[in-house]
């Protein structure tokens, strides 16, 4: 195909999408294939966009229109999802088989989003398969519009530093021993931006200060993320400014994006940036390498140590991230403009995380359902009224009494507008890890034991962090609030990512029986079918 032809179809999916001429176009050509890669020294396939391991960065700012053409050279299906990034009114390009169908091979599709009223840090990653495993993740950083203040100084530079677990396996065999029922083994190592230790390296100026964007975008592991002799100022979380608070370590549990800032000020030398694992038996630490322009001598010593494995650090530093009330969001009004601690909750939906076995094979569940994928993208299906697919109320709100599991394509029902609590009920010894496409949610509460209703009364109903992505420890629970004002199906999984492939997922469908595109946008003309949707048209 020409490049003028693209230029003329993207042109008219713009048209399609009802997109504000005001705002701008940021276009990108992405090419996935596979390629050899040796982030721990021994040779692997690994999935690279553009030739790139990890992926190109995506650069915008608040209200930007993003068209990414993604060409599928694997020859497998592929798709590519946006954590974190809300999607607003369109889930049909969230990415996830629920949601979108996977591009075929040899096949390109075309996304087209709009940040909308959105700032931060975030990340891509492929959704299919056990594709994570392999790579094909990038960051993406939404910048404040010029006219919004910000609450700190422009810093000097802005990096990126994707951390996460790695497997030496192919990511083939990690998907089969999955498929067979049986667990995976503990990871081999940790990379920073895809690779090993002292490979990246970062490079300061001396006496100025950084925005460090950090995602977890692992497989299963919290992280800790330190900088040997230097502290951090932790500034935004997924989108939401916060307030200002120093460390010297941060944890990062997997699927979570935050910023720090930290300034050079130190004396003239390199310094090991370090991540390890927490809460496992065996600790993996590896280590980057912040170099001073200036520096007169390499790093040296051991890297600086991780916090105490006691859970209560972590639950500690975790409730000490709160909403920066006095600063800006992405739209010209303060964000303490919201009130959500005033608002009345019309629903409490209770989730708890069990393992269980179904057919002679390991599976995952939330409520006692483990979800399996239908024939169809369950959007589509409900776009187009295809009954059998999919059962809204397959899952219910709250945990059952006995501890068997069901397979089920689990869907939720959920009305438009709602403003309901969800509280996660972790009863394992591991720590988890909840995400939830097309929102962001205020985490109120979080702590250890069993919820009950009194627990509300250690809420936070004044400044909570609202991000997309929480952590709940072990034995423990977490309580969020979210308003449920994006028309779509939505993916609530967990983000340990295993779980997630055996089944600990569900797909909450935010409801108005009035189509109208003031609630959600048409169908994109270049949307793939497939399925028993395959052929239909609007």
């Amino acid at each position: 195909m020409s490049r003028m032809w693209q230029l003329i179809i993207i042109l008219a999916l713009l048209i399609c999408y009802h997109v504000n001429a005001e705002d701008p176009y940021r276009f990108f050509t992405w090419n996935i294939t596979y390629a050899d890669i040796y982030p721990l020294g021994v040779r692997q396939q690994g999935i690279l966009i553009n030739g790139q391991f990890p992926g190109p960065d995506i650069y915008a700012v608040t209200n930007d229109n993003i068209i990414v053409n993604v060409y599928n050279n694997l020859p497998e299906p592929f798709l590519l999802s946006w954590n974190g990034v809300q999607q607003r009114k369109n889930s049909f390009e969230d990415g996830v088989y629920g949601t979108t169908c996977p591009i075929p091979p040899g096949k390109n599709f075309t996304y087209v989003m709009q940040m909308k009223d959105q700032i931060g840090s975030f990340y891509y990653f492929p959704s299919l398969a056990f594709h994570k495993a392999a790579g094909g993740f990038g960051g993406i950083r939404i910048l404040s519009r010029p006219r919004i203040p910000v609450p700190f100084p422009e810093p000097h530079g802005d990096f990126t530093l994707l951390i996460g677990d790695w497997y030496k396996t192919n990511h083939n065999v990690l998907k089969s021993i999955l498929d067979q029922g049986k667990m995976l083994a503990f990871p081999d190592g940790i990379l920073i931006n895809g690779r090993g230790n002292n490979s990246a390296w970062f490079t300061v100026e001396p006496g100025k200060t950084y925005r460090l964007r950090i995602s977890n975008v692992g497989l299963r592991d919290s992280l800790n993320f330190r900088i040997q002799g230097h502290e951090m100022k932790l500034v935004e979380v997924e989108g939401t400014h916060t307030v200002q608070t120093t460390v010297s370590s941060l944890d990062v549990h997997v699927g979570q994006s935050c910023s720090v800032l930290v300034t050079a000020d130190q004396p003239a030398q390199d310094y090991y940036i370090a991540v390890s694992t927490r809460f496992t038996d065996q600790v993996l630490t590896t280590t980057a390498v912040l170099h001073y322009s200036n520096s007169r001598k390499p790093v040296s010593g051991p890297p600086p140590p991780g916090p105490t494995t006691d859970i209560q650090w972590s639950l500690n530093q975790a409730r000490s991230i709160r909403t920066n009330l006095t600063a800006s969001g992405p739209r010209p009004n303060p964000q303490g403009s919201y009130h959500y601690g005033q608002i009345n909750v019309s629903r409490t939906i209770r989730l708890a995380n069990l393992p269980g076995i179904v057919n002679g094979k390991q599976r995952y569940a939330v409520n006692g359902v483990s979800f399996v994928h239908a024939d169809t993208p369950l959007k589509l299906a409900d776009y187009y009224n295809i009954s059998g697919v999919f059962r809204v109320g397959s899952i219910s709100d709250y945990p059952p009494r006995g501890r068997g599991i069901r397979l089920d394509t689990s869907v939720m029902g959920a009305d438009y507008r709602a403003f309901v609590e969800i509280v996660f009920e972790n009863r394992e010894n591991i720590t988890q890890s909840w995400h939830l496409d097309g929102y962001s949610f205020f985490v109120v509460g979080m702590d250890g034991g069993s919820w009950t209703p009194s627990s509300r009364k250690q809420y936070n109903l004044v400044d909570a962090i609202s991000r997309s992505t929480t952590q709940v420890y072990p034995k423990s629970w977490t309580a969020i609030y979210v308003a449920l004002d994006n028309v779509g199906m939505w993916n609530l999984r967990s983000e340990y990512w295993a779980r997630q492939y055996l089944g600990q997922q569900f797909y909450l469908r935010v409801y108005t029986p009035v189509r109208s595109f003031r609630d959600e946008y048409a169908i994109p003309q270049n949307a793939l079918l497939c399925g028993r949707a395959d052929g239909k048209r609007s």
